[in-house]
């Protein structure tokens, strides 16, 4: 009995002398590594307002950006009319701990009829603003960006470190519907794309579609790369954010876009390859690394495939180097998510699927309820899909459907979730909400 006792203190003292073993950053849109999936432990099943339910603090304006959560820290950006602002909360309980203005902006919307808007000029879909971006931290300062241009960096203080526009300094945005681009973190620096319309039917010089790094901590352009592609007119248009693929000592990045999967040296710029020629439209679905496959939708819900990463991948690749593709009910706005061995994703208008990642074989397709645009995130075998009225499903995360739990909040959610600590964090268009088990 005293062994046994003993056993168990330890146990004890284990679970309450480690729990950073378990906790976990959400430093970007997508988490850890940019992939919807999260290592964590405790993570609520069941939620909704009032059950579960730790904090939701209401937003001082609107958005669609991914909250990035590092320590304590979860960093949000909102549009308040034209105010565009960076928040800091507390994780503990959701105090608004600083706000910061980081610029203003007009956003201009679709004009039909007669004097409909021209080419050439960006406007915004009605479901965003300019606080659509999400932002990305590393511990030590925050990025953001919005889709009027502005790139800026805090430190936790709220102590404004730099501040640039990407219109003012690379030329006026041509995208059809509003930049939402993220940036991302590799280092020291910070990487931003933008691949717009190259209006190049419509004047002699075309637009640039490009990548761009600077320093994180002061600002400084590191380098710039133009990316242009075979593309035309809104098939330029790609609101993807790069996943960062590692090997050989090197970070790759890789982007989806201007109907071409590519890849690029963090460090330089430099491309190292592309698969030119996956034709679709204008691309909203991010690609996602998961093992060593890199898994893109071609764009308006063109198929779904996989490439196999190799070190040796380098110039053209041709049709050959696709592993799979899968063309049924693919999604025009949400990313997919593997868990294990499964790849799943859902259309705008909700019907689920679960392929195998290595071969695209489909295991099952399943109609959820309403329309989404969120990303699924995985956790503790499980999928979390989260729809646009705050319906989020959960699924076991296995070859056969197996619904777990439906769990709905009173707001509207285009914004990806996220995870961290065990907290389930959704930030909808008026609340910023988080959930404990």
């Amino acid at each position: 009995m005293l062994r046994l006792r003993g056993i168990i203190l330890l146990l004890l003292a284990t679970l309450f002398t480690f729990p950073s073993a378990r906790a976990e950053n959400w430093p970007q849109w997508r988490g850890p590594d940019a992939n919807g999936y999260s290592r964590e432990q405790g993570v609520p099943l069941f939620f909704k307002d009032g059950t579960a339910m730790a904090w939701k603090t209401e937003l001082p304006g609107a958005g669609t950006s991914t909250p990035c959560i590092w320590g304590d820290a979860v960093f949000v950006t909102a549009q308040q009319e034209g105010r565009l602002l960076v928040l800091r909360l507390s994780k503990k309980d959701g105090q608004i701990v600083w706000q910061r203005e980081v610029g203003q902006a007009e956003v201009p919307r679709k004009v039909d009829g007669p004097a409909k808007s021209p080419r050439g000029a960006q406007k915004f879909h009605d479901l965003h603003n300019a606080a659509s971006p999400s932002p990305v931290t590393d511990g030590e300062v925050v990025v953001v960006h919005f889709g009027d241009g502005t790139l800026a960096a805090f430190d936790y203080d709220g102590q404004q470190l730099w501040r640039r526009n990407l219109q003012e300094e690379q030329g006026k945005y041509t995208i059809w519907w509003g930049h939402a681009n993220n940036p991302v973190l590799v280092g020291d620096l910070v990487i931003s794309v933008c691949m717009q319309d190259s209006l190049s039917d419509l004047q002699d010089a075309p637009v640039q579609s490009y990548l761009v790094a600077h320093h994180r901590i002061s600002g400084k352009q590191k380098w710039l790369t133009p990316r242009m592609t075979k593309a035309d007119a809104e098939e330029c248009d790609s609101y993807t954010t790069p996943v960062l693929s590692r090997h050989s000592g090197k970070a790759e990045l890789i982007v989806m876009g201007g109907n071409q999967l590519d890849a690029y040296d963090a460090a330089t710029g430099k491309q190292t390859w592309f698969l030119p020629g996956v034709r679709g439209g204008r691309t909203v679905t991010g690609p996602a690394i998961s093992g060593d496959f890199v898994y893109a939708t071609q764009g308006m819900r063109g198929p779904t495939f996989g490439v196999k990463l190799d070190p040796n991948l380098s110039g053209e690749l041709n049709p050959r180097n696709i592993a799979w593709k899968h063309s049924d009910g693919t999604p025009d706005s949400s990313c997919p998510v593997v868990w294990d061995r499964w790849l799943y994703f859902v259309s705008d208008n909700g019907v689920a699927r679960c392929l195998d990642a290595e071969t695209g074989h489909q295991k099952w397709s399943m109609r959820l309820q309403g329309d989404y645009k969120a990303s699924p995130i995985a956790a503790e075998g499980r999928i979390y899909f989260l729809n646009k009225s705050g319906l989020c499903t959960v699924i076991s995360a296995t070859s056969r459907y197996q619904k777990l739990a439906e769990n709905e909040i009173d707001d509207t959610t285009i914004a990806s979730p996220a995870i961290s600590d065990g907290k389930l964090f959704i930030r909808g268009a008026k609340y910023l909400w988080a959930f404990a088990q």
